[in-house]
């Protein structure tokens, strides 16, 4: 009937991790070309479109499991610190590799930041966060 959408796949994505992502569950993590391959690998810059959330790690070269983000599924992502309900959150700085793929306040400083959402529920640092997906840039001037 849609033949225009054969050959396609809802929900978890099977992925060759681009780097280690063992014990990585619950970052934004984004896809990159290698050759041909697709690959999940952490952000490296604070605009990044990290557009999935790892669900289940893997070591490199071998595969990870990645969740869409979509706006009618909520999701868990640590976060660096506390959060409040309606709160619009960027990814953290990837300036410090151990924050990389988790999120924090959109800052108040000029620069462009990827924002996957808002924030649904109280979070305290450290914790996984509630948050709805609406992913987009978003600049601060």
């Amino acid at each position: 009937m849609f033949d225009t959408q054969s050959n396609v796949r809802a929900g978890q994505l099977p992925v060759v991790a681009g780097e280690d992502l063992t014990g990585k569950e619950g970052l934004l993590a984004k896809i990159q070309n290698n050759s041909g391959i697709t690959e999940a690998v952490l952000p490296g810059d604070n605009a990044d479109e990290t557009l999935f959330l790892i669900v289940e790690g893997a070591v490199a070269g071998k595969t990870a499991t990645l969740m869409p983000l979509t706006p009618d599924r909520q999701i868990r992502v640590f976060t660096t610190e506390a959060l409040n309900p309606a709160d619009q959150v960027a990814l953290a700085d990837v300036g410090t590799s151990a924050d990389k793929g988790k999120i924090r306040k959109l800052p108040g400083a000029t620069g462009s930041y990827f924002s996957p959402g808002i924030v649904e529920e109280v979070a305290e640092a450290g914790q996984l966060a509630l948050i709805r997906p609406f992913p987009l840039t978003r600049a601060v001037a």
